[in-house]
Order: structure tokens, then C-alpha cells, then sequence
């Protein structure tokens, strides 16, 4: 199942805390399944999770990176991320760094930073202080932008998607 799907790297992701609980696409493909629903498939169910990256100086070739178990929490608990295990040829483990984070918005800050990371860098997600994995921000909104952090073919992603996968 398709979480999310971030095709351009633009602003699309620079959404309100309500957005992100219900969910939002584009006619372009842009696409965020919703934390609640997210919350409410996972917080019980034994779920990997599954990320495909294109990166922008070499879109010939997709990289994965996997996880082991994949769960977010409830509303109440600010949607905390909960991920197993790392494989994958993405290279290092940029996504790991947000395991147990709080989902933040421009509207609702849960992250570690002395600022907002989601309004500072446009787009919500389980940020830490800030990212290792900036796949809502938008790629002209910060010095690295829509990235992955190094990735073999360069940390500036073309393409980006999310799935959820049984066990």
C-alpha cells in the first residue's frame, strides 16, 4: 500500500497538522495516505516498510531501503514513529535517525530543534533535529533540499515513494 509518493520535490508537503492526519494527492502524483489511517493500520498489525529512491543525477537507477517493522502510534501520542531493522542499497540508514520521533507540521512542532523544522523547511514529517531524510521538503527550500543522505547516486532525490508491507 502506498503512503506516500513525492514526484517533484516541490512545496506540496508544506501541509497543516489536519492535512497530514486525513491525507492529500495531486494531479501529479504528490500523495500522503494519513497519519491516522496510518496509525490505525500499523499500531496493531505486523507491517514492514519499504521506501523506493530516485535520485536526481542519476534517474536510471532506483535504490530501496527496508525496515523490518514499521508502526505509528496514535494521534495522542503525536503519531511517534516506531521502525525495526535497516537493509536496503540506499546507502547509510538516513530515515533510522527519525525511529521514535513525534510527527511535526508548520502548525504543531514535536521535533528536537530549537526551531520548527517543518516550517523552516516546508513539509511535514518525524523530524529529529532536523533530517537525515528530507523526502517532504521542498529541494529549492534548504541548502540540500529533497534528499536522502548519501545516496549512492547523489543525495538529491528526483522520485520518492513510501509503502507499507505485510510480514
Amino acid at each position: 500500500m502506498l503512503i506516500q509518493q513525492n514526484r517533484d520535490g516541490f512545496l506540496f508537503f508544506n501541509r497543516s497538522w489536519a492535512e497530514f492526519k486525513v491525507g492529500f494527492d495531486d494531479s501529479r502524483g504528490n500523495y500522503w495516505l494519513g497519519n491516522e489511517l496510518l496509525s490505525q493500520l500499523t499500531v496493531n498489525n505486523s507491517y514492514k516498510l519499504k521506501f523506493d529512491l530516485q535520485s536526481r543525477s542519476n534517474t536510471s537507477n532506483w535504490y530501496a531501503a527496508e525496515y523490518s517493522t514499521f508502526r505509528v502510534l496514535s494521534e495522542a501520542e503525536n503519531y511517534r514513529l516506531q521502525v525495526g531493522r535497516y537493509s536496503g542499497n540506499a546507502g547509510r540508514d538516513a530515515f533510522g535517525a527519525h525511529n521514535g520521533m513525534m510527527f511535526s507540521t508548520y502548525d504543531r512542532e514535536n521535533d528536537l530543534s530549537s526551531g520548527n523544522c517543518a516550517a523552516r523547511l516546508g513539509g511535514g514529517f518525524w523530524y529529529n533535529a532536523c533530517y537525515q531524510c528530507g523526502v517532504n521538503v521542498g529541494h529549492d527550500n534548504t541548502p540540500w533540499g529533497f534528499v536522502w543522505q548519501d545516496l549512492p547516486g547523489g543525495w538529491n532525490l528526483q522520485t520518492f515513494r513510501m509503502w507499507l508491507q505485510c510480514k
